[in-house]
């Protein structure tokens, strides 16, 4: 039987080199970079780590707004899901209208 080699980590801080992995830089069909950096980072993580993913985002000049081609913002979509709560707290928090 084949042993795995990593488990799971749930929770901890993330390094700044960490976070930088969710920066995307490309956009998607119907997705702007940005938009997909806060998704990605919002399924990803955990508050903690997501709040300061948002710091770094803004920092490096992100927009913490984006929208996908429905017009829809990062926020409106996190906001919607039951457990988005906090997250959708937290990007009111950093600027997000």
């Amino acid at each position: 039987m084949i042993k795995k080699d990593k488990e799971k980590v749930f929770g901890g801080e993330w390094s700044e080199a960490q976070l930088e992995e969710f920066l995307v830089d490309q956009d998607y069909p119907g997705e702007t970079a940005n938009f997909t950096s806060i998704i990605r980072a919002y399924r990803h993580m955990m508050p903690a780590s997501f709040a300061d993913f948002l710091v770094l985002l803004k920092e490096k000049g992100g927009d913490l707004n984006a929208k996908n081609e429905a017009g829809e913002t990062a926020h409106s979509i996190i906001a919607s899901h039951p457990k988005g709560a906090e997250f959708a707290a937290l990007l009111k928090e950093a600027g997000a209208l």
